[in-house]
This record gives structure tokens, C-alpha cells and sequence, in this order.
């Protein structure tokens, strides 16, 4: 899955929530006092008559990983459920998702599926989708160690496994030229650094927006990620709620006052999330918003680029916990496997705490298991600081989940395109993509 990197905290990987960003697993047996590999040892298989039973997994995670590491955390759960075996079905997350699809539409899915959040909507209106809440409930699982839920409809289809989480960015060595000593905290100290770091003789802006048609998730990623910052919401009741909303408004309101201030890099309507890390990592933008995924990227193109990394700024006055834009790898059971008792063994050793800590390390991810700690943290400053901003947020993306969420995400893009270039007003801007989004639910 593309890294790029909720109902939520996760409540936080962002868990998704959500991307957000992790008490051990109860036991099935209900022995309370179990640890996480004791738990994971405990949920052995139901298997009538001792027959053996295969679980098809399919996912794109193998390829992303180190060879032969996500295989042993399969050796490993087999041998810890005999009768359990595991067919891992790996490919690239494009052609995952067209096999999955495909098996949505037929009821062939995998027993397991990798699941992207923008598909979940469409699988569980077409039945494939096994619910969680259920299986859940019938194995006595505590789901408040979960960092995040996709749900619909009161029931869940999806649980973030491992969560790759979007904090701000900013160039550390322009930040002290501009003579600011720490990166902002509120919308204001972002404004005000904004301004300090545009230098436009010198094609340098103190911030980057990308808001490219063709490849719409900067709505999600660099611009509804204001609204979550303040704990707000972008729905209601399941419902699109984008006018009389001042959450959604007044962050609006805010980019608007950047984009006329010229403190936004040139050329925000064709950008694409590629073009924004290339302006960060070659120096052209004090701050951005950006997935975690695309540290080692910035230090392999730009090893002399000193950066930092912090919470997304929140409206004054705020205390609350700060939403982080996320995405996941996330993972269901389909309606049509036999298997839903040892499908569900299976995302439970994921979602252990000791397992979720092993495939987040690997991953470089942040995990799904509220008590998790990936090991990353302790061996790396930039990520050890995510780590904590992650902790003391919650990951957030209300995208997940919805109805075609690209299409929603580029309708709302065209309004505001024509909204930050003078063409409608705010009010109208807000109005003409909510009745967009509403032809959707």
C-alpha cells in the first residue's frame, strides 16, 4: 500500500485511524492473566476431527517487507495453532487490490484479506465483508487495546494492523535563519512562520500544498488534516457535514488566508504528493505535512537536510488530543470463508501486543496495539519524536471507510481550487461540495 500515508483513538495508529497510530489480547479461554505471546499460544485451533485448515491470506505487506520476515510471523502463528496453516498470496498493492475486488465481486475472496480503508465501503455493501464486532464478541476479545476501528453501520470490517502516520515537517536549518526556535504549535505560530520563511526571490515558501486533481489525497492528507488537528469533524451521524460546521469552515478559512499571503509554494492546483516532498527535500519549503514513509526517502535524496518533525498545529485555545492524518495496512475476514473462528485466531496474533510490536519494527510503521512499541523509537530521534506526538494524538481519517473517497476527495477539491483563486465564496464553496458529497450516501 502506498504509505501515504477513523473512528478513531484510537482513541491511534490515526489509529486510520486512522490510520490512529498500542493491554494484551484477552484470552478466548478467558484467562485474563495471559501475556501477549501466551495468548497468541492459548487460541489453538478449533478443528473438527483434527483436520487441518488452510487460511488463504492475501495482501500486498509481503513484498514491503524485509524477505522471509512477514513468512516467520506466519511460521510462528502456526506453530503455535497446530491445525492452522497459513497460504500467504502476495503482490504488489495494485494488483492486490484488483484481485481483491475482483473477489468481492464473485465471493471468492481469501479467507484474510489486506485491506485498504477507501475499499471497505463497497465490500460491505456487497456482503464480503465478515463483521469483526461478531467475531470479536464470540472469541471474548478486549478491543480496547485496538488503536482504531472501520466501522459502518455500528459494526466493524476493518482494524488497522500497523499505521503510517502524516505529522509536520519543517527545515530546521531554515526555521533558525528565520529566527524560529521551535516548530508551531497553534495556527497562528504557523502563520507567522509561514511568513518568516517565504523568501520568493529565492523561491523559497513556508509551506507546500499539493491539490492535483489527478491524484486528489491532498484533501485528505494536507487539508482536512487542520480540521482533525482541533478534534474536529468532517461528518455527522455517518452523514457528510460540511456547511454550518465551524470545524470544517474556519480551517478552510485559515488555508484561504495562507494562499492569499503568498506563503504557499506556486503551483498548489497541479501538485501532487510526489512534487511536495521533492520542494521539502531539495529545500524549496520550510514546512510540510508528509507520511512518516518518506523519512529515509528525504535522508537518502538530501543526507545534509536537517529536519524536525512535530504535531500538526491546532486552532488557540485547544487541548484537547490533535488528530494525525494516517493511512493503514489494515485487515478483514470475508463473509464467504468456513474458516471465521481461525481467520479471526489470525488477525488476533497480529493485533497481540508482542506480534504488532515485531511487524511494526519491521514495517516502520507505527502499530495497531495501543501498547505496542515498535523498536524504531529508541534507535531513531525523528521517528522516537513521531512516536510520542503519536501517542499523545489520535490517528484520524474520515475518508476511511466512505463511499468512493477519491471521488469525494477530488469534488471537494474543484470547489476549493475555485474557492482559494476568488471564484466563489466560502459559503458557496462549502454548499456546492456538500451537495456533491450528499449524491454519494
Amino acid at each position: 500500500m502506498n504509505r501515504k500515508f477513523v473512528s478513531l483513538w484510537l482513541a491511534l495508529i490515526m489509529a486510520v485511524a486512522v490510520l490512529a497510530g498500542c493491554a494484551a489480547p484477552a484470552a478466548p479461554s478467558g484467562d485474563a492473566g495471559s501475556t501477549s505471546s501466551d495468548t497468541a499460544a492459548d487460541t489453538s485451533a478449533d478443528t473438527s476431527g483434527g483436520e487441518e485448515v488452510t487460511l488463504e491470506f492475501t495482501q500486498w505487506w509481503e513484498p514491503e517487507l524485509p524477505e522471509g520476515e512477514f513468512r516467520a510471523l506466519m511460521d510462528e502463528f502456526e506453530a503455535q495453532n497446530p491445525g492452522i496453516k497459513v497460504e500467504l498470496i502476495s503482490g504488489p498493492y495494485s494488483a492486490t487490490k484488483q484481485q481483491v475486488v475482483a473477489g468481492a465481486a464473485t465471493g471468492t475472496m481469501s479467507d484474510v484479506i489486506g485491506l485498504d480503508g477507501a475499499w471497505v465501503s463497497d465490500f460491505v455493501k456487497q456482503g464480503a465483508l465478515a463483521s469483526l464486532s461478531d467475531l470479536m464478541s464470540e472469541a471474548g476479545f478486549d478491543d480496547s487495546e485496538l488503536a482504531a476501528q472501520i466501522q459502518l453501520n455500528g459494526a466493524t470490517y476493518m482494524i488497522p494492523v500497523v499505521n503510517f502516520v502524516y505529522p509536520l515537517f519543517s527545515n530546521a536549518d531554515l526555521m533558525a535563519a528565520a529566527g524560529i526556535e521551535n516548530a508551531p504549535s497553534t495556527r497562528a505560530e504557523f502563520a507567522d512562520a509561514a511568513a518568516a520563511l517565504t523568501n520568493a526571490d529565492s523561491n523559497v515558501y513556508g509551506w507546500v500544498l499539493p491539490l492535483s486533481l489527478e491524484a486528489p489525497n491532498g484533501i485528505q492528507n494536507d487539508v482536512m488534516a487542520w480540521v482533525w488537528a482541533s478534534g474536529g469533524s468532517m461528518m455527522a451521524d455517518g452523514q457528510p457535514h460540511l456547511t454550518d460546521n465551524e470545524a470544517v469552515s474556519s480551517a478552510m478559512e485559515y488555508i484561504k488566508e495562507l494562499y492569499d499571503a503568498g506563503v504557499i509554494t506556486p503551483g498548489a492546483f497541479s501538485m501532487s504528493e510526489q512534487d511536495k516532498v521533492e520542494e521539502f527535500t531539495n529545500g524549496r519549503v520550510g514546512m510540510m505535512i508528509d507520511s512518516l514513509a518518506h523519512i529515509n526517502l528525504i535522508r537518502e535524496r538530501n543526507p545534509d537536510l536537517n529536519f524536525t518533525i512535530a504535531a500538526l498545529p491546532a486552532v488557540e485555545g485547544y487541548t484537547g488530543a490533535r488528530g494525525l492524518p494516517y493511512a493503514s495496512w489494515g485487515i478483514g475476514v470475508a463473509e464467504s470463508t468456513p474458516h471465521k473462528a481461525e481467520a479471526w485466531k489470525l488477525v488476533q496474533y497480529l493485533m497481540s501486543e508482542e506480534v504488532n510490536s515485531k511487524l511494526s519494527s519491521i514495517a516502520n510503521a507505527f502499530p495497531g496495539n495501543v501498547n505496542s512499541t515498535p523498536d524504531f523509537v529508541e534507535s531513531d530521534e525523528l521517528f522516537g519524536a513521531a512516536f510520542d506526538i503519536y501517542q499523545a494524538g489520535y490517528p484520524a481519517n474520515e475518508f476511511v471507510g466512505l463511499p468512493v473517497a477519491e471521488a469525494l476527495m477530488r469534488s471537494f477539491d474543484e470547489q476549493f481550487q475555485l474557492y482559494l483563486d476568488g471564484g466563489q465564496s466560502l459559503e458557496e464553496f462549502l454548499t456546492n461540495a456538500q451537495e456533491a458529497w450528499a449524491e454519494n450516501f
